[in-house]
């Protein structure tokens, strides 16, 4: 029974935390618009979550952003969205695959690593403030390096044709999106997952104490 009530609570968890990430995703706060991508802040649920609810609950909510941002660049369509949108891709069946594994499959590596780390960070009895702000850091980091080393080990070719540049430039325009987005991107990441997290681990623990004194008195009842 209490089994059972916990699964629950898990899902209904991850649905709620599912419907942030939507929310964000179709908001001008989440899928900012710059001149060649798109930034975002929609990471940030997914790895609140991560920290939350676990490396599975990550991976699902990662999910959902990847398909958010599928459709996103779908239906909005930027300088890079052939490498986010299966329905956009120029390269066939093998070019569908790739534009899958960078929407959507990285975005659950988000997840899932954030998840491990926020857990390896615990059982070394890491401070819960110090151990969100390297789980933030390195989950946002996660996004930006896996995203855009994917586009470049995969799609380089086509990203030198949609900037106009060298196929040789391509390596240190991919460094400077890592270095001008994504470095700037994680310390916001670290900063919003160290607060939020903090104020929701709270809630969870007090949650989950209320809980086994429930269980206790009527134990004693």
């Amino acid at each position: 029974m209490n089994s059972n009530k916990k699964d629950t609570r898990w899902m209904v968890s991850v649905a709620l935390m599912a419907a942030i990430v939507i929310l964000l995703a179709n908001t001008p706060l989440g899928m900012i618009q710059l001149p060649i991508i798109k930034a975002t802040t929609v990471h940030i649920p997914v790895i609140i979550g991560a920290v939350i609810l676990g490396p599975a609950a990550g991976a699902i909510l990662g999910g959902v952003f990847g398909v958010c941002s599928l459709i996103s660049n779908t239906m909005a369509p930027t300088l890079l969205s052939f490498a986010f949108s299966p329905f956009l891709s120029t390269t066939g069946f093998v070019g569908v695959v790739k534009t899958l594994w960078i929407s959507i499959g990285c975005r659950i590596m988000i997840g899932v690593i954030a998840g491990w780390v926020w857990i390896l960070l615990k059982k070394v009895k890491l401070n819960s403030y110090v151990a969100l702000i390297i789980t933030g850091f390195v989950g946002s980091m996660v996004n930006t390096v896996f995203v855009m080393g994917s586009i470049y080990f995969l799609f380089a070719q086509q990203y030198a044709e949609a900037k106009e540049v060298a196929l040789t430039a391509v390596f240190g325009l991919v460094m400077g999106t890592v270095t001008a987005s994504g470095i700037p991107e994680a310390i916001a990441a670290a900063i919003l997952v160290t607060v939020i997290g903090k104020v929701l681990l709270k809630v969870a623990q007090s949650s989950y104490t209320g809980n086994k004194g429930k269980m206790r008195n009527g134990a004693k009842a």
